[in-house]
């Protein structure tokens, strides 16, 4: 056994000096021990490597038992703490405070919370988090239900249509009995019905510069579903006035599109990608060119998750990046952007 010992402290120290993740050491350190219980069930008693092992498989059995057990113990109490840090900071604060947390949502953001990434206190700061999503259609759908869900604090979505039949297709915060009704409102009681511990602001108005800046500046973060270039234009003009990020996304038949507009963190802004609008014919709409009702979804879904991601810091944005999804070859690129000094709405910051 102490043979064996040795050989996994010189793995183990062979990986350090390599700069090797720790789950790749420890995915070494169990072949070796496979590899020990191989011979011991495999060799015949008194065979020689077998003597040298220790002559049995008992030993070797009951130590991966305890380690089974501490790694086991580990995960748990890993679990538990991040548990302990989000009642913590639900009792820092009063009871109407807008990072506490009552035991109910500690239970719905389990899954949340048990993420390193995320945790108590990543979970308190999408409690806090104030995100406007312009457009309630079929990128705004996903993109609302999942920020909801999520625990999001106050969320704020403007739109200025109502329910139609051909929206039900592709726009699955919407249903059938809210035909007619004004989009905000319909959305509202689909989140409000998915999560009842958090805000929602409606606003039942078409977005214009005059209101935009004012709008955007009770928001922490702009998520951008509209299909109009003139109203993206509006919004993009706003968040650089503002100094907002904007998570935006772009969607036509079977093809998508997301990255996160941010002069103000270096990621250029829309301008400095489109300048101006497309010619007549180049962009048609989804009423006129048709989409795949499921795209929207899988686009304004990864719009939520980099929301997310946003708020709690998790993982690597697409700042600086564009992600183009081709969902009728299951197909991804992901392509660096750069802002350009010669941006007429950036270019000054």
């Amino acid at each position: 056994m102490t043979l064996v010992l040795i050989i996994a402290a010189a793995l183990w120290a062979l990986g350090m000096w390599l700069k090797t993740p720790v789950q790749a050491r420890l995915y070494m350190i169990g072949l070796l021990y496979v590899a020990v219980l191989f011979a011991m069930f495999a060799l015949p008693e008194g065979h020689p490597i077998r003597v040298q092992l220790g002559g049995g498989p008992g030993q070797w059995l009951v130590l991966g038992g305890l380690v089974a057990a501490i790694l086991v113990y580990r995960a748990g109490l890993g679990r538990v703490r991040a548990r302990a840090e989000a009642v913590e900071a639900a009792r820092e604060g009063s009871p109407a405070a807008p990072g506490a947390f009552s035991e109910t949502e500690l239970t719905r953001y389990a899954r949340h919370i048990a993420l390193r990434e995320v945790g108590g206190p990543g979970q308190r700061r999408l409690k806090d988090a104030k995100v406007l999503v312009v457009g309630a259609g079929g990128l705004g759908a996903p993109v609302l239900l999942y920020l909801g869900a999520a625990g999001v604090g106050r969320i704020g979505v403007i739109d200025d249509d109502a329910v139609d039949l051909s929206n039900l297709q592709r726009q699955i915060v919407h249903a059938d009995e809210r035909l007619g009704m004004p989009k905000v409102a319909s959305a509202r009681d689909a989140v409000a019905a998915l999560n009842p511990h958090i805000e929602i602001r409606t606003y039942n108005r078409r977005l214009t510069p005059e209101i935009a800046p004012e709008l955007f500046e009770e928001y922490d973060l702009i998520v951008d579903g509209t299909d109009s270039f003139e109203t993206r234009a509006v919004v993009n003009a706003a968040a650089v006035a503002t100094g907002r990020a904007v998570v935006a996304g772009a969607i036509t038949q079977w093809e998508g599109q997301l990255t996160i507009y941010d002069p103000a963190g270096g990621a250029p802004c829309m301008a400095c990608l489109f300048r101006e609008a497309p010619a007549a014919g180049l962009a048609p709409s989804c009423a006129e060119a048709g989409v795949i009702g499921a795209l929207p979804g899988v686009v304004g879904s990864m719009m939520a998750l980099e929301a997310i991601k946003e708020i709690t810091g998790a993982g690597t944005t697409l700042r600086g990046a564009m992600l183009i999804w081709d969902g009728l070859d299951s197909e991804a690129r992901r392509i660096t952007v750069q802002r350009r000094a010669d941006c007429p709405v950036c270019g000054d910051i």
